[in-house]
């Protein structure tokens, strides 16, 4: 499995772009890659998603995209992981796939110092408790917070898009959105659970656990 940084800051649409070509064009005996980026600041719209979550985009880009899911936000101090895996070739179906990349996350999270993330049933992600009364991870948390997101898109059995992870990042622009479509949903990121890491570290941490989870 072959990874690569793009040039960061990046904005959306031309990775998104090449995404696809990349998708459209391997073959069966294509290697899979991994892409990591940090973008410019940009709302991103799956392709089923309800532009009612938009809420105050202010002057961030908006891109409605092909992946599943609702509405994002990337930017500055989020490390972006683009998964472009064959699923077919490795007999995968997309529920299993969705849960190794959660457990990618997880076990990053776990690697860093934080013990406890967890999923949130019916909302694909990684989250951990929250506080809301401070506004900050807190263990004993009342609460739970998306310190992670993924979205993913299949074409003929090859996946594309990822997850991404909040580092050290202004989580501001997230109040102007429903975070994937939950409204009221707080993000945190890992700076504000006491752990510090470079956005470099936290992506080499997770192309470790992917190839680790995806390789044979």
């Amino acid at each position: 499995m072959e990874y690569r940084w793009l040039p960061s800051p990046a904005p959306y649409l031309p990775i998104w772009e090449a995404m696809r070509e990349f998708t459209e064009v391997r073959n069966d005996s294509t290697p899979d890659e991994i892409w990591l980026v940090e973008h410019e600041p940009v709302y991103t719209l799956g392709q089923a998603g309800k532009p009612e979550h938009l809420l105050n985009p202010g002057g961030i880009e908006v891109v409605k995209c092909d992946r599943g899911g609702q509405v994002t936000y990337h930017g500055p101090g989020q490390v972006v992981a683009y998964c472009l895996l064959d699923l077919k070739r490795r007999g995968l179906f997309v529920k299993e796939y969705v849960e190794r990349l959660e457990d990618v996350i997880i076990g990053t999270l776990a690697d860093l110092g934080m013990n406890h993330a967890q999923r949130m049933a019916g909302a694909p992600g990684v989250y951990v408790p929250y506080d809301p009364q401070y506004g900050e991870f807190d263990p004993n948390g009342s609460q739970l917070a998306k310190i992670a997101a993924l979205g993913i898109k299949l074409r003929n059995g090859r996946a594309y898009h990822g997850l991404a992870l909040n580092v050290d990042m202004d989580l501001t622009p997230f109040g102007g959105i429903n975070p994937c479509g939950y409204e009221g949903l707080p993000t945190v990121d890992l700076r504000r659970c006491g752990i510090s890491c470079s956005l470099g570290e936290a992506g080499e941490r997770l192309v470790g656990r992917l190839r680790t989870a995806f390789e044979d």
